[in-house]
């Protein structure tokens, strides 16, 4: 199983206040048709935190069932409660995933060594590839990165998605963990820098609608045209920068309206974004050429 290149943090469409199955599946295909190289459901772009379990749970069942082992699929089963990240790995794990994704404890703030307790728990409990997420923004913990070569050493830990914003970060990692612990942005603006420090990927809000171009960056960086790797990269930043513009994913639904592939639908507290922001994400998706006009 290679973890490498554009993973897509892929939303969650809703109708009429249920999970829009069809809209999703729909999303899905039109990703293995653009190049994309790993989905990961239900994670914070996913809407996880207002998901019920079951929802949580189906809408992992559907994305492995619609990639059909054509692609790495990484389930989203983090949360702060210990027992549930337990619960729902053991779902994903059943369901047939690839790897599972595992989110820094949010809210309970835990020490060093509470966050590795917490996922060596998880470890022990459930044999199946892991991802740790690290997302200090969202979750006010910061793995350390001694922290992340102990739980390194486990072996079901085999990387992280570091969205940290240091780019320094993925040089420290490699030296502690090894070159072969995979790193995968989290951050879309740095892909190009993470990738050059020697990062594998990016879980990729972008990816949601810009698919194509986000798995050509990739490539090109894998053949060795950087040239190419950063023309790309050039196209996309307003992209990046406009789907943060308000908390994601609330941008990167409208966006994904905009293109007709899902309704702009949010779950509260999350709400739809205000007219400055649509007018960025239009601009964006204008300069990288995915809106006429």
């Amino acid at each position: 199983m290679m973890l490498r290149g554009s993973i897509v943090a892929l939303v969650t469409p809703f109708r009429d206040g249920a999970v829009d199955e069809r809209a999703f599946a729909e999303l899905v295909e039109w990703h293995i048709q653009e190049g994309t190289h790993g989905f990961v459901p239900v994670g914070t772009t996913g809407e996880s935190p207002t998901l019920s379990h079951a929802e949580h749970e189906r809408v992992i069942d559907l994305c492995i069932e619609v990639v059909g082992g054509r692609r790495p699929v990484i389930a989203g089963t983090g949360s702060n409660s210990t027992e549930e990240a337990i619960s729902l790995t053991r779902h994903a794990k059943r369901a047939g995933a690839d790897a599972v994704l595992l989110v820094t404890p949010y809210y309970n703030k835990p020490t060093q060594e509470g966050l590795y307790a917490h996922f060596k728990a998880i470890h022990d409990a459930v044999d199946i590839p892991m991802i740790i997420y690290n997302i200090p923004g969202r979750s006010v913990v910061d793995l350390a990165p001694e922290t992340l070569a102990r739980l390194a050493e486990l072996p079901n830990i085999i990387g992280v998605k570091d969205a940290t914003g240091d780019i320094v970060r993925p040089l420290v990692t490699a030296q502690l963990c090894g070159e072969q612990f995979v790193q995968l942005s989290g951050e879309d603006a740095n892909t190009l820098a993470f990738l050059a420090h020697g990062g594998h990927g990016c879980i990729s809000v972008t990816a949601n609608v810009a698919p194509r171009l986000c798995a050509e960056l990739h490539e090109a960086w894998q053949r060795g045209d950087a040239g190419g790797a950063l023309a790309i990269h050039r196209r996309l930043l307003p992209l990046h920068r406009a789907l943060f513009a308000e908390t994601s994913p609330a941008p990167v639904k409208y966006a994904l309206a905009r293109l007709g592939k899902c309704a702009e639908a949010l779950r509260l507290p999350l709400v739809p974004v205000k007219a400055e922001t649509r007018r960025l994400v239009d601009e964006a998706l204008r300069f990288a050429g995915l809106l006429d006009g």
